[in-house]
């Protein structure tokens, strides 16, 4: 396996997300879908017209998608699946992206593997509009995730 590490000796607050705890930005209140893999809470920055994007991390510490194991990628897929079908119930949006990034040339800025999955609406330029990110109001990220909670709750298994 690929090894490219960009912080050996790396804090993770990713990694105390995933185990119960908490981080600077992101308390237990916006993880709204758990699995013995994979955790997935409402992102703490958002984009003017996108606001609650997601996030979707693995438990385990893993950097970046060099280090990213073959066995993890059908359950990450499922869990991006599933919050995609709970962005669209609870947020009404017309469709979402998601999007992955790794290394400092590549935009990522927290060592641990995330996938992020995007709300998105007619003529958002979400692309165009990088800038404009900013830090998202506390209770509108816990009122999200207790939607996004609901919704999940009640899509049946895939299967």
């Amino acid at each position: 396996m690929m090894r490219l590490r960009h912080a050996p000796d790396y804090d993770c607050n990713f990694c105390r997300i995933a185990a119960g705890g908490s981080g600077p930005l992101t308390s237990q209140e916006h993880v709204f879908h758990r699995t013995d893999l994979l955790t997935a809470f409402v992102a703490s920055h958002w984009w003017p017209k996108n606001p609650g994007h997601v996030l979707v991390i693995p438990r385990q510490h893993i950097e970046n998608v060099y280090e990213f194991p073959s066995d993890l990628g059908g359950p990450l897929m499922e869990a991006t699946r599933l919050v995609a079908i709970a962005l669209r119930r609870v947020y009404g949006c017309d469709g979402v992206s998601t999007r992955q990034h790794n290394e400092p040339a590549g935009n990522q800025h927290v060592w641990h593997f995330h996938q992020h999955i995007f709300p998105r609406w007619e003529g958002d330029g979400l692309y165009q509009r990088h800038a404009e990110k900013a830090l998202a109001p506390e209770a509108d990220r816990v009122q999200r995730a207790a939607a996004l909670r609901i919704a999940l709750a009640s899509e049946p298994a895939a299967g």
